[in-house]
């Protein structure tokens, strides 16, 4: 009995087994945001956003639902919920993230399939220190979506990632700007397109694009110079020049004006024709790299998420890595071969720092430490794959099929017609790449001779076969190539048919394959470049400069325009008093058609320095500052700012300036918490204003050694600061940012502090 018992069960359960998914998927509700109308309001004096938002659900399952859970910022106090005007019963719980909050609402009718509900939520959300995705000051405000100051029903955190739709959005007070079209000027934005609502206040003035770039707007900082204002120019043409590239690979640009805006902080966020910039982008001599991938990968996001709404689960491969990969093509297009291939690198070398514990792309989410090294930069790395494998007019066809249907831009869609126009060949790479993480390393070792041919050994410690070319130089300088398969772990081969000594060999020379260690890829094999790169500082560090150009140039050897290589080659050389050599190594860093940031920041520190050595105090002096105002990383900013006050001896220093700082020292030493918060903007410098509060310096003495007047209500003081607190004496030089507030100066930021 028992065995015949048994014996059903088994068969039972082989037949359950056996049925459809479809079969054995329970009926359930599928919650679906389908747009967003949003009222808000800014309020100064109690630091809150209050907001009453207005979110259109749809149930896009196969059953009623009844409940649902919709998350929030943790600080934001919610006061009703109603659903198609009725009151909803509502509970606020804690999430696992401590910034988030789960509202679980239960619903008074339910929502039948294929039908919406239109729920309000009326909040009220305080801020207590500025940051760059929420501040209120008198400055501004800002409110970026991973603020979380708006109800969601799935975050970033998630595989299906975040929420987007159409959004409606109203601030009061003004002086606002979101994406969309603007009903009321600063005011009133209506979103046709698929996006995250998002504001930011403050006080801009508009350039307007013309020609090829009507429709696109550049908001600068309100009374900003003429080299900003040209600088914008040139961003404006670049956002129009992108536009009218993607358009010939996916159709008509979506009908949404275009802004990129000029902020402090939370510079980086993309979306729905939005960029957000830092200012310094704007105070450069020229386009830098990091601003230009930015607006590119922001038009590229007005078809990829906006126009197309990138849908289910891993969508990040989607919403990351095929704008950086639409990108890439038109920086080469735009810029160059050169300054793609460079970009490319970074993008390489930030994959290969993590790819030893990197997780499997159609499963990353920002909870991954290693996720945005890994998921934008291996993504594009699998497009430009995909691209080799079925073409480019292919693969934009694909995209633009899937991004049509019924379903959105998924990437399950994608996978299947990518599958479809490739083959198995196709599905592999595809499984290969999206689910497992990085494990592929490709090898190769010197020709030997074989009658009058050279064979190189190749080996592929990867579970896909590599498709690779394999470039071999002679000893002339003649390059030979040849195409071949590298079977899954296991040996290949690469033969040529020359007579002629090979004394290089390299596999896969551009780099298609995303793999764990690039550096045998080379034969005589070559150190990893993030490796060599961590020597050659090191050197520097030490004012080893002799070692420090070696390492600089071996790193050149296989990467001669590896920016950051460049420039620790002419710090090296300037190090060795070469000065004629350190000044063509920093001016063609210069004239690269897109450097980065901190390439702009050293180039001009090396140029200014050298400058001094001959003398040419005026001279210095503009290189140091046009370094300043590049602000590349903390090393070169120190290095500009003293440089540029050594050449110019006597700088200019703002009386009204110096005297706040005089007054706000006295606040410091002997002043109550109240005194000192009336000098520094509402929001800001909360850590640091505490901390000196709360130990009461005996001695807080500092001296202006030079101002500059950024706008009319904008100043940068370097100064240097002696102390005395808890009997420990500290001085060194530190560089303080004011704001005119209310016609007074405020502290609002200290960019940097050596007081040591």
């Amino acid at each position: 009995m028992t065995k015949c018992f048994l014996g059903v069960v088994i068969c039972a359960s082989l037949f359950l087994l056996c049925l459809p998914a479809t079969a054995q998927d329970d009926a359930r509700a599928q919650w679906q945001i389908a747009g967003y109308d949003i009222t808000a309001n800014v309020g100064q004096t109690e630091r809150a956003l209050t907001a009453v938002t207005t979110v259109t659900i749809k149930n896009s399952g196969r059953a009623t639902g009844s409940g649902l859970t919709l998350r929030l910022n943790s600080k934001a106090k919610v006061s009703s919920v109603t659903a198609n005007g009725a009151a909803v019963t509502f509970h606020s719980l804690p999430d696992a993230r401590p910034t988030l909050q789960r509202l679980n609402l239960t619903l008074t009718s339910a929502v039948a399939p294929n039908s919406t509900i239109s729920l309000a939520i009326t909040y009220r959300m305080t801020v207590d220190a500025n940051t760059g995705l929420e501040s209120i000051s008198p400055l501004g405000a800002q409110f970026r979506p991973e603020s979380f100051w708006y109800p969601v029903l799935n975050t970033s955190f998630t595989i299906r990632g975040v929420d987007t739709a159409p959004f409606k959005l109203k601030i009061d007070g003004g002086n606002s700007i979101s994406s969309g079209l603007e009903k009321e000027p600063g005011t009133s934005f209506d979103q046709p397109v698929n996006a995250q609502p998002f504001f930011v206040q403050g006080a801009w003035d508009r350039i307007e694009g013309s020609g090829d770039g009507k429709g696109i707007t550049a908001f600068v900082a309100s009374g900003a110079p003429a080299d900003e204002r040209k600088q914008a120019e040139t961003m404006i043409a670049t956002a129009a020049a992108a536009r009218t590239f993607y358009a010939g690979f996916l159709g008509a640009a979506p009908t949404v004006p275009v802004r990129i805006i000029s902020v402090r902080r939370g510079a980086g966020f993309e979306d729905g024709g939005v960029v957000l910039v830092e200012r310094a982008a704007f105070r450069r001599t020229k386009l830098d790299a990091g601003t230009a991938l930015s607006i590119a990968e922001g038009m590229a996001r007005l078809w990829i998420g906006g126009q197309a709404v990138v849908k289910g689960e891993s969508s990040a491969v989607l919403r990351e890595g095929l704008p950086r990969y639409l990108a890439s093509l038109f920086l080469e297009k735009q810029f160059g071969r050169e300054a793609s291939e460079a970009e490319l690198e970074r993008e390489r070398m930030a994959h290969a720092i993590v790819a030893k514990r990197d997780t499997p792309l159609s499963r990353s989410t920002p909870l991954d430490d290693t996720y945005f090294s890994s998921v934008p930069n291996k993504s594009a790395m699998l497009f430009r794959l995909l691209e080799r494998r079925v073409g480019r007019d292919n693969l934009m066809s694909a995209i633009r099929s899937v991004a049509q249907s019924d379903q959105g831009l998924n990437l399950a869609g994608l996978r299947a017609a990518l599958a479809t126009q490739g083959g198995d060949p196709v599905k592999k790479l595809l499984d290969y790449e999206l689910d497992q993480p990085t494990e592929m390393d490709l090898m190769v070792g010197l020709p030997q001779a074989r009658g009058s041919e050279q064979v190189a050994a190749l080996r592929n410690l990867g579970s896909l076969d590599a498709q690779v070319s394999v470039v071999a130089t002679t000893a002339s300088g003649e390059q030979l190539k040849v195409d071949t398969t590298v079977p899954a772990q296991n040996f290949g081969e690469a033969v040529f048919k020359t007579g002629a000594k090979i004394v290089r060999i390299e596999v896969d020379p551009e780099k298609t394959y995303p793999q764990l260690d690039y550096s045998n890829d080379v034969a005589p094999r070559v150190r990893d470049t993030a490796e060599m790169m961590g020597e050659a500082s090191r050197f520097f560090g030490a004012q080893d400069f002799a070692k420090a150009e070696a390492a600089a140039r071996e790193i050149m050897a296989s990467s001669p325009r590896l920016q950051e290589a460049r420039v620790l080659l002419g710090r090296a050389l300037l190090g060795e008093n070469r000065n004629d050599e350190a000044e063509k190594i920093f001016q063609s860093l210069l004239n690269d058609p897109l450097p980065t940031a901190n390439t702009l920041a050293w180039a001009n520190v090396g140029l200014g320095e050298i400058a001094l050595r001959k003398g040419q105090g005026g001279d210095a002096a503009k290189r140091f500052n046009d370094a300043v105002r590049a602000e590349g990383e903390y090393a070169s900013a120190l290095a500009a700012r003293a440089g540029r006050i050594k050449a110019e001896g006597t700088p200019t220093v703002d009386e009204s300036v110096r005297n706040f700082l005089t007054q706000l020292d006295k606040d410091i030493t002997t002043g109550t918490k109240a005194d000192v918060d009336m000098k520094v903007v509402p929001g800001e410098l909360v850590r640091f204003v505490n901390g000196l509060v709360g130990t009461k310096p005996d001695i807080w003495q500092t001296r202006v050694l030079r101002t500059e007047q950024w706008d009319p209500n904008f100043v940068a003081a370097d100064v240097t600061i002696n102390s005395k607190v808890l009997g420990k004496e500290a001085s060194g030089t530190a560089v303080l940012m004011l704001a005119r507030v209310g016609g007074a100066w405020k502290l609002t930021g200290v960019e940097l502090f050596e007081v040591r």
